[in-house]
């Protein structure tokens, strides 16, 4: 094995492993970077001769990191966020921001959250790219790992390594199609009609309905899909009903009826996570306290 030069090391590189083991693929890594697959592959083998490792190996027609790859990967997320801050060290000031950020969120606090979110980086901080994955169900790996610099979901995962801050609340509604039936005004009508909801993977339930099913609140399900978009698609023209957040009626669900759920449910609350090694970061302090205002508005 070569010996580590660590002189030869630099941001581009440490970006450049981070990529290929997040997306395992060099032209994923080449996309996400925006750099010709030839660059990728040119900087893979100078990573080779630094490391000593093959770093990456063939598997079906993908490639799969070496474990080495995979523990040099962790250290490589801590030395770019040191390096990040070392380079925003001082009074912070959003214009000079240059990185990307990347959010996990569903797609219900995606569409009403990170639009007016991405708003203001493009008017204060333009040289911010903004990332947005699927949270899911969101696991404590997605920040120690760093696949993810916040998330935002209802369910905070428990670490005592991570942070969250209530963002709002929001009240379930139920959506219809109010050409092709009326809203159910009780609660027979509602347990007498069809519903469609989410199930997120591997077969998670949305809290809600878990919550409902505990109290012997048994609906009939016609219809699961694995997000909040899927549902008007599937509501429209149809006489099925949906339970959902009420502040999709604003966008996502504009077309559609809405009326009280015919029993008392929960409010649906909403966290930003982010794991303590940004707790202290001026930019993801700055963005963290937009976004916290962009959800007052909201809420």
């Amino acid at each position: 094995m070569s010996k580590f030069n660590y002189a030869d090391l630099d941001g581009h590189l440490l970006q450049l492993l981070v990529a290929v083991v997040e997306v395992g693929s060099i032209t994923g890594a080449a996309q996400r970077l925006g750099v010709t697959q030839s660059a990728v592959s040119h900087l893979l083998d100078k990573l080779r001769a630094i490391t000593g490792d093959a770093l990456f190996v063939k598997s079906g027609r993908g490639i799969v990191a070496t474990a080495h790859a995979e523990q040099l990967a962790g250290k490589a997320r801590e030395l770019l966020a040191a390096m990040e801050g070392f380079a925003m060290s001082g009074v912070f000031d959003p214009a000079r921001w240059r990185g990307t950020f990347t959010i996990a969120a569903n797609d219900f606090q995606r569409d009403v959250l990170l639009p007016p979110l991405m708003a203001q980086l493009r008017q204060q901080a333009p040289g911010v790219v903004l990332r947005v994955i699927a949270s899911n169900i969101p696991s404590l790996e997605m920040l120690r790992q760093e696949h993810c610099q916040l998330v935002i979901s209802p369910r905070p995962p428990e670490g005592g390594d991570v942070m969250q801050k209530r963002l709002f609340e929001d009240s379930y509604r139920v959506f219809y199609d109010p050409s092709q039936r009326d809203a159910p005004h009780t609660l027979a009508d509602y347990l007498a009609s069809e519903h469609i909801t989410v199930v997120y993977e591997p077969k998670r339930a949305l809290d809600l309905d878990q919550w409902l099913a505990a109290r012997g609140v048994q609906r009939r399900f016609r219809v699961m899909v694995p997000g909040m978009a899927a549902l008007p698609a599937f509501v429209r023209s149809s006489q099925l009903l949906t339970t959902a957040p009420g502040l999709l009626q604003q966008h996502l669900f504009k077309d559609l009826a809405s009326a009280p759920v015919p029993l008392d449910c929960p409010k649906l609350p909403m966290y930003m996570i982010w794991h303590r090694r940004y707790h202290d970061d001026s930019a993801h302090q700055w963005l963290r306290a937009g976004l916290s205002e962009i959800s007052f508005k909201v809420g």
